[in-house]
């Protein structure tokens, strides 16, 4: 492919990553990978540079671009070489006089005004910075050092220490470690969620959202002697836990439930639970390292739903915990509403629930929690909290 044709391409891709943002559909990872099935004649560089002209205009916008044409138009305002690759054979249609180049920005404008204060404007560029490779090693199996002769590009994590810290375009789904359970992928600050939770052995314990399962694992990890409950209502997502536990060596009990009968279905753990962690569906906007088109898909009512979710959800969990014990509440996101407000509102419902200070070697105090971001803390954004009921 020619470097026009790459950037046409390019430009189709981000018209059907556009077009998902808006109705909700698949990832841009996944759009590529179906671009590129159906057109074998790229080879290897094309689509290395397919894909990186696409995600570069990704990250570029935060609000959700016009067309592909217009995200390709603001990556020449930084790069005017690939001006001259409009009108070429195989390329990008000739310029037009007035066309519309998307705008440059870290956040959607509207959503500024819900950040959490402590992310502030100088913490906007890291959030689209390309995010390392983590990985949690199963402290069941083996330890952190032992782990890390295997990979030579490895270094510690400096916060969790379970964790170890890869370049970002390392593959690790081959390697020996993985395969023998010895390590999953796992961003340090999910890790910390686990640590938060201080999961100790011959406890009862609900992971109440545990969508494929990555914290299950690190809880039974933790401590292996705990019977661990993994629930969540999307059974494509759950169904993956079981062969995830098996290669772990894990011993974990899984559950479908369906909305709005979860207490129902979660009568026999009912007051009986010591620990219940709620890592709520919620925003993304932590994870906009990884998944920066996640920008374009959320709108005030998405916002304001996933919000509602995750009141349901921790009133639920209330119900779960038996006196004296805990409940853990997380949320991959760096909005107020959904990190402290939530806590605040929470407590307010649940007056005689107490707040307790997270175990955790990273974060800044939020409220009734703490809250991890790119630029303090090197992790994905994560809010945690955790809570007590009274005896």
């Amino acid at each position: 492919m020619t470097p026009a044709a790459r950037l046409q391409a390019a430009i189709e891709v981000l018209d059907e990553v556009i077009a998902s943002a808006r109705d909700d559909g698949p990832p841009a990872d996944a759009i590529v990978t179906r671009y590129f099935k159906h057109r074998r004649y790229a080879g290897s560089k094309d689509r290395r540079a397919v894909r990186e002209l696409a995600f570069r205009a990704i990250r570029r916008s935060a609000e959700r671009p016009e067309s592909g044409r217009a995200a390709a138009l603001g990556l020449t305002e930084d790069d005017p070489s690939l001006l001259e690759l409009f009108g070429e054979a195989r390329g990008p249609e000739p310029l037009r006089g007035g066309e519309a180049a998307a705008k440059a920005g870290f956040v959607p404008h509207w959503l500024v005004p819900e950040l959490s204060p402590l992310v502030t404007s100088d913490e906007w560029p890291p959030l689209l910075d390309r995010a390392a490779l983590d990985l949690r090693v199963n402290v069941a199996r083996a330890s952190r050092g032992e782990v890390l002769t295997q990979f030579p590009a490895a270094e510690p994590t400096p916060l969790s220490p379970w964790g170890i810290r890869l370049p970002s375009d390392s593959r690790v789904d081959d390697h020996p470690a993985f395969e023998a359970g010895r390590v999953e992928v796992q961003d340090e600050g999910s890790q910390l969620i686990a640590l938060a939770c201080e999961a100790k052995e011959d406890e009862r314990i609900v992971d109440l959202c545990a969508g494929a399962g990555g914290k299950s694992l690190a809880l039974a990890a933790a401590a292996p002697g705990a019977r661990i409950l993994a629930t969540d209502s999307n059974r494509a997502r759950l169904s993956k836990l079981p062969r995830r536990a098996e290669r772990a060596g894990a011993n974990i009990e899984t559950r479908l439930l369906n909305a709005p009968n979860e207490l129902a279905e979660l009568a026999d753990w009912r007051d009986s639970s010591e620990l219940v962690l709620v890592d709520a569906p919620c925003s993304g906007s932590g994870t906009w390292r990884r998944n920066p088109e996640g920008r374009w898909r959320l709108t005030p009512e998405r916002l304001d739903r996933v919000i509602g979710i995750q009141e349901r959800l921790l009133d639920i969990a209330a119900e779960l915990v038996r006196p004296g014990g805990r409940l853990v509440y997380a949320v991959c996101s760096l909005l107020s509403r959904e990190g402290a407000g939530q806590i605040e509102r929470f407590l307010e419902r649940h007056s005689s629930w107490i707040s307790q200070d997270t175990a955790i070697a990273g974060g800044r105090c939020n409220g009734g929690g703490r809250l991890l971001t790119p630029a303090h803390d090197r992790t994905d954004g994560f809010f945690v909290a955790r809570l007590r009921r009274p005896c």
